[in-house]
């Protein structure tokens, strides 16, 4: 599991932790979590090798449209967490999964474990 990379987009940091607890949890030590919050950070992590990502909307300098885009056009599996309406996001990227906070972390665990295409561990909660 060391080769899978998970992008965290969240410029809350408590929300920010829940989401790394719930994945790593998940996915054991192996896991590489790679947590930024901004779309400037997170463009140039979304740059490199990743497994899937977790993007909430609105961050500190904008929302992560842009990023979710590159995303898509490359094959990386993504989810939005965020306390936006499904219905604000483009119609482009409405296909993307979507986690409405408050999200439970057993959501984020199911994601991830789904988008790396590995078993789910039901006793998350």
């Amino acid at each position: 599991m060391a080769d899978i990379r998970v992008l965290i987009v969240e410029d809350d940091p408590f929300i920010a932790m829940d989401i790394e607890s719930a994945v790593a949890e998940q996915l054991g030590e192996g896991v590489e979590l790679i947590v930024v919050e901004s779309v400037a950070q997170a463009r140039r992590a979304a740059a490199g090798q990743l497994s899937c990502a977790l993007l909430d909307i609105d961050v500190i300098d904008g929302k992560t449209f842009e990023v979710a885009d590159t995303l898509l056009k490359t094959g990386i599996p993504f989810a939005f967490v965020s306390g936006s309406a499904p219905h604000e996001v483009p119609k482009p990227l409405r296909q993307a999964r979507f986690l409405r906070k408050p999200f439970s972390t057993r959501e984020v665990a199911a994601f991830v474990t789904s988008a790396i295409g590995g078993p789910v561990d039901e006793s998350v909660a």
